[in-house]
């Protein structure tokens, strides 16, 4: 069956199937998982001990085996100091000497016991009386060091030759037809003919410590099985398990079992089969100690091979030890086995228990279920029984204050949309306002065209009036009512004036002297001005600058201007005194400079705030009603705008806001009014 149609089944069972073959699977996966981390954790483990043990009964198997060289060399160091034997060696009188010399060697066990004169010859072979003797043995590298005064033991390879001068016996005994070896390594030869001894070499003193000779013994290891049923008893004691030998011990020369108590498929001794190729790369090839799994004749075993070595260094052959496997494999599978059964156990366990809380689990949802189709149907006041403190009674208690908000959502919908009528006025409010803005500024288009023509058109009769009132004023003879009259044709012409000077100064627009200019600077200088009339109004400045603000360019004394008319414009909105705020930060994108004015005065009326920026509309006694028109033409020349937000007996917000990158003053002079 497609993957894709089981997980399609799986999602369409109910909740508490669902839940319960979920947590089945978890539980399936994390024993199965656990058992195979377990299995090989413990099977590490116990191999790890066993090759501990191993390897320490390989250090006991060369105590042993340096105990019998050790035995060999003293056997021979006490012969050799044998009175008879220093007599035979300067009389050269040898008659008597092979037998007692025969005699030595039967009883100490020794395959090889000769007498070598001052020369190096052979001068007495015990194993054979009547055996030739006079061959050169100096060559010999034990005998080497016996005829330098220095006795030596140690483990050499014999060659056949040798070994029938001591006896065919001997010979035989060394020789063996390889048996085919699982795993072995492949060898030209199919047998061996060469013999692996124990040797030592002991010189032979007179009392003055003259050399007379060398006294020479030898234990040849091939079938020599006193040794390795040494090793097996000492430290295996004879342990066997399910009728095998649980432990064993051999000695190798090269890769050939020589000496072992390995028994072969037939229950005999195993020599003359070899070690696995895995082993002998090891020990023979790079002379390593090798401890580990390795297949031994017929079985595996958990072994441990150090190599002998020869007097000259070379790695002749080995000893081993090695445990049976299976003992180990069989503790493994049983603890695994009753570590399985013990996790079956809980997994069925834990199976009627997920079974019994999925139950529990899944019938308040079923409740809740039946409940939500109620609800669907229309039936807002059904509620239910919320009996837990656990996520399900949660979710019933939240599931009630859903049904609760359901049945105030038709009142929430009806004030949605009230509440949304009402932000489409406050936007059409809005729309309002920039619209009124829009108005604002072609108004003063229109009125900055028609102001010019008028100021121009008017500048000169004014100008011929007041300076010929000024000519009257200063005849003599005057009556005092006559100058009276003549004094205020003359004030009122000086105020017009002042007024066609305000209306040049609104319609001109001429082009600004841009330079680079810190607003901060413009602003302390503007309040530097005003501080002493601030003060004598009971007006406090507060400044709050971002002295981080870069430099714009902007024309410093019109900037000026309108900072003083907004300044002025404040304190007199604060008759009777009240707080200035002067502020001066970036805008939040990041393209504009703002500074406002925040008085604490009488405020604009609401009617009025569209007006502000007319010429000549003012609402106080003095005045021409020009200054917030400049001021606002100006700002509109830079690029910027002045905003207004007021509050009637709360105070007044004035914006100027500034683009930090300046349009072009061309394009502005093009476009403001004429």
């Amino acid at each position: 069956m497609p993957i894709r149609k089981i997980f399609r089944r799986f999602f369409d069972l109910p909740l508490r199937g669902k839940l319960i073959l979920s947590f089945l699977a978890v539980i399936v996966i994390g024993g199965v998982l656990t058992l195979i981390i377990g299995t090989r954790i413990e099977h590490r483990t116990i191999i790890s001990l066993a090759e501990d043990k191993v390897r320490h009964d390989l250090a006991s198997a060369w105590m042993v085996y340096e105990e019998r060289l050790h035995s060999l060399r003293d056997t021979v160091r006490l012969s050799a100091t044998q009175e008879f034997l220093g007599t035979a060696l300067r009389r050269a009188d040898f008659e008597k000497v092979a037998a007692r010399l025969d005699g030595i060697r039967a009883e100490f066990g020794l395959d090889v016991l000769n007498l070598t004169d001052a020369r190096g010859r052979v001068v007495v072979r015990s194993r054979r009386a009547a055996a030739p003797v006079g061959d050169d043995a100096a060559r010999d590298p034990f005998i080497a060091l016996a005829l330098k005064k220095e006795a030596s033991a140690g483990t050499r390879i014999v060659p056949r030759e040798e070994l029938l001068e001591e006896g065919a016996d001997l010979a035989e005994r060394a020789r063996f037809q390889f048996v085919p070896t699982p795993k072995a390594a492949e060898r030209p030869e199919d047998h061996e003919d060469k013999g692996m001894m124990l040797t030592a070499a002991v010189p032979v003193l007179d009392d003055s410590g003259v050399l007379l000779g060398v006294l020479t013994g030898g234990l040849l290891f091939n079938r020599n099985y006193d040794l390795v049923d040494r090793v097996k008893e000492i430290v295996f004691k004879g342990e066997k398990y399910k009728g095998h030998d649980i432990g064993t011990a051999t000695l190798f020369q090269d890769d050939l079992r020589i000496a072992t108590n390995v028994l072969d498929d037939q229950g005999r001794r195993a020599v003359g089969t070899r070690v696995s190729r895995e082993v002998k790369e090891a020990v023979l090839d790079r002379g390593e100690t090798y401890v580990g799994r390795a297949f031994v004749v017929t079985a595996w075993y958990i072994t441990a091979y150090r190599p002998i070595k020869d007097i000259a260094g070379r790695t002749i052959g080995m000893l081993y030890v090695g445990m049976l496997e299976r003992p180990y494999i069989d503790l493994r599978n049983r603890v695994m086995a009753t570590f399985a059964g013990i996790a079956s156990l809980c997994v069925l366990f834990l199976l009627g228990l997920l079974a019994f809380v999925a139950s529990r689990i899944t019938r308040p949802l079923a409740v809740m279920v039946d409940a939500t189709g109620k609800i669907a149907s229309g039936d807002l006041t059904h509620r239910i029984e919320a009996e837990g403190r656990d996520e399900i009674g949660q979710l019933a208690r939240a599931f009630n204050r859903m049904t609760d908000e359901l049945s105030l959502a038709q009142e929430d919908l009806t004030q949605w949309g009230r509440t949304l009528e009402r932000r489409v006025e406050e936007r059409t409010r809005e729309l309002r306002e920039i619209q009124d803005q829009l108005v604002v500024s072609e108004k003063l288009a229109s009125l900055g065209k028609m102001a010019a023509g008028v100021a121009h058109e008017i500048n000169n009769p004014l100008t011929t009036i007041l300076i010929n009132a000024h000519l009257l004023l200063e005849r003599p003879g005057r009556e005092e009512e006559e100058a009276s009259t003549l004094s205020l044709i003359a004030d009122e012409t000086t105020r017009c004036a002042a007024i066609v000077r305000g209306l040049l100064d609104f319609a001109r627009q001429t082009p600004s002297q841009a330079a680079p200019t810190d607003i901060n600077d413009v602003i302390e200088r503007t309040l530097l001005l005003l501080e002493r009339q601030a003060s004598v109004r009971n007006i406090r400045i507060e400044k709050a600058l971002d002295r981080t603000l870069p430099p714009i360019e902007v024309d410093k004394s019109k900037i000026q201007q309108v900072f003083s008319n907004l300044a002025i414009n404040a304190c007199e909105a604060m008759p009777t005194g009240g707080t200035l705020v002067v502020a001066a930060h970036l805008s939040r994108d990041g393209t504009h400079i703002e500074i406002t004015f925040t008085d604490t005065g009488i405020g604009i009326p609401k009617e009025n705030i569209p007006k502000l920026f007319d010429p000549f509309f003012t609402t106080k006694s003095f005045g021409t009603g020009l200054g917030l028109a400049v001021s606002y033409g100006i700002i509109w020349q830079r690029g910027g705008t002045i905003l207004v937000r007021s509050e009637a007996g709360k105070g007044t917000v004035f914006t100027v806001r500034i683009p930090l990158a300046d349009p072009g003053d061309e394009k502005r002079i093009e476009e403001a009014p004429q």
